[in-house]
């Protein structure tokens, strides 16, 4: 799928600004390169690097690139190890890092990445499908080799369900039974099957979209590289730049609001402005998955401001 909108843009293009002082760009979460490419458009003197660890992710996003080169460099990792850049040389610092979080709609449309509840694939659930030493698990790994209480928590933590040990219970006593999971079609009748009827009526939503999102933040151990990704962009942000991050539930949010609050208290900078930018409702309806988005903005102090807020 190489349709693509790219979530909050012009709130992004407004954050990064039109200083000429943009020089070094880090996207961690490159994707389609959508939001790259409009920063590359409006700051020719900017060089790009690009983290991501799917390989036709990274493919589709070279080709989109290619007009731009060489002016950036795609980076075949996870955005956890987003400080190892600090290790390449001529690398002077980053002016902007940008995260936009989540699974990407390339992931979701392939039924065979097993992302999604509403098409029939493997339960896989790796970013890093495509690569042949990928360390994680699938998503059928973990159903079949979890306890109750780990699952339970998976599902309460990462999905925040309601009904977490009743669905944990449920996969295990299937499990008990002699049954299997291979695939996202199995999975989602099971859930229906554990949950009765009237609770499946009052979710309010898909029965599976919590356990599914649970799962793959499991498999990805995406708010440990999350955490981490966060402080290596913190040690790389040159004076007076910025960490501009889109998130897209609560967990994340949650994480991104703490760390800006802790660097903050540490005289490090502050969130600008103070609290998360919503998209627009144009852009809601014309893009579905912005319905959730909350884009915040940190700001490194200059150097001689930091210096002024001493005294």
């Amino acid at each position: 799928m190489r349709e693509h909108q790219s979530v909050m843009l012009n709130e992004v293009l407004d954050a990064v600004g039109g200083e000429t002082n943009v020089r070094t760009v880090v996207d961690a979460t490159l994707g389609l390169a959508g939001h790259s490419i409009e920063i590359l458009k409006r700051h020719p003197e900017a060089f790009l690097y690009g983290f991501d660890q799917d390989a036709e992710a990274r493919e589709i996003a070279a080709e989109r690139l290619a007009p731009f080169a060489p002016r950036f460099e795609i980076i075949a990792d996870n955005f956890r190890n987003i400080g190892l850049l600090k290790e390449i040389d001529g690398f002077r610092g980053a002016d902007v890092v940008l995260f936009d979080l989540g699974v990407s709609n390339l992931q979701i449309s392939e039924p065979e990445r097993g992302f999604s509840f509403q098409y029939d694939g493997p339960l896989d659930m790796r970013m890093d499908a495509g690569d042949e030493e990928s360390s994680h698990p699938k998503a059928e790994e973990v159903l079949r080799t979890a306890g109750v209480k780990e699952l339970t928590e998976i599902f309460r933590d990462y999905g925040e369900e309601r009904y977490a040990f009743q669905i944990a219970k449920g996969i295990v006593r299937h499990r008990e039974h002699g049954g299997e999971l291979h695939s996202t079609t199995e999975l989602v009748e099971l859930i229906r099957k554990i949950l009765p009827a009237p609770v499946q009526r009052k979710m309010g939503g898909h029965p599976a979209r919590k356990v599914f999102q649970a799962l793959r933040i499991a498999v990805n151990d995406e708010m440990n590289a999350l955490s981490e990704a966060l402080d290596g962009a913190a040690a790389l942000l040159n004076p007076a730049g910025k960490i501009i991050v889109i998130s897209y539930h609560s967990l994340e949010d949650r994480m991104v609001k703490h760390r800006f609050r802790k660097w903050k208290e540490e005289e490090l900078g502050e969130p600008n402005p103070r609290k998360a930018l919503l998209p627009a409702e144009d852009e809601v309806e014309a893009n579905y998955k912005s319905r959730s988005a909350k884009l915040r903005i940190f700001e490194k102090y200059e150097e001689d401001e930091k210096v002024e807020d001493e005294f």
